[in-house]
């Protein structure tokens, strides 16, 4: 555990100097960031200008449930698209032989290598996004809702760091498969609006077949009082289980990989 705080902090510390190498574009990217959250803030009050609820859901509920979207949406941004086209390379040009050399787990260096430092800034847009939400929604929050939203936020992160896991390992079958990104961005936009929203056959897709509702609707859906004990422990079993899944494709996955030598 102490040498994975060492590796944490050591990647950290690069990627904050090459953060701090191009000054000029962490604040346009900053900006760029405010201008889109100003753009969905207006969607919204677009929305909600013609009516009351979208799915059952009101103004409040719909803001807190856009501070989870970003906050999920941060942390992959953060941790796991800027690995992507660095880890696709590597497959291709046979450099995955260095990472898979280091005395620690490959999935963890490919995961962590690459941080964009800067996106800290998005993360506390969005739990004033979330708090927000919840004031203005002005439905009471016991203790117990709150540990439970925040005990499945981080189950939803798990899940959809568990799709990523499986989509980046489909390299090492199809080595030019490099939409993997698009893909999973695309899956991710659903989570903007609460599953609610959509038809029948779509909104299983969305919690069952590809879980995007369980990292973004399910957490409000606590957060609202909705969900008990049983319905909790049961998503995270289910992102126990995404990880355990995702966990043994890679590793099948490096199986497959041939390195710079074939």
């Amino acid at each position: 555990m102490k040498n994975t705080l060492c590796l944490i902090k050591v990647f950290l510390q690069v990627n904050l100097q090459m953060s701090l190498a191009y000054r000029a574009d962490t604040v346009i990217n900053l900006l760029l960031n405010l201008m889109w959250l100003g753009w969905e803030l207006l969607s919204l009050s677009i929305i909600f200008s013609n009516t009351k609820t979208l799915g059952g859901w009101g103004v409040g509920e719909l803001i807190t449930l856009l501070g989870v979207f970003r906050l999920v949406n941060t942390l992959m941004a953060a941790l796991l698209w800027p690995a992507t086209e660095k880890f696709n390379a590597s497959v291709r040009d046979g450099s995955m032989d260095y990472t898979l050399l280091q005395p620690a787990n490959s999935l963890f260096l490919v995961t962590f290598a690459r941080i964009t430092v800067w996106r800290i800034w998005d993360l506390v847009l969005a739990v004033i996004l979330v708090v927000a939400g919840t004031f203005m929604s002005g439905a009471g929050t016991s203790p117990l809702s709150l540990l439970y939203f925040v005990v499945l936020t981080l189950s939803g992160v798990l899940i959809i760091y568990s799709l990523w896991v499986v989509l980046i390992a489909l390299t090492f079958w199809f080595t030019k498969f490099d939409n993997n990104v698009t893909i999973l961005a695309a899956l991710l936009d659903a989570g903007r609006y609460p599953s609610t929203v959509y038809p029948a056959w779509l909104r299983i897709i969305v919690t069952f077949v590809v879980p995007i509702a369980l990292a973004t609707t399910v957490p409000v859906q606590a957060l609202r009082g909705e969900l008990g004990g049983q319905q909790v422990l049961i998503f995270l079993a289910v992102s126990a289980a995404s990880l355990l899944v995702a966990s043994q494709v890679w590793k099948y996955g490096i199986r497959q990989y041939s390195g710079a030598s074939s």
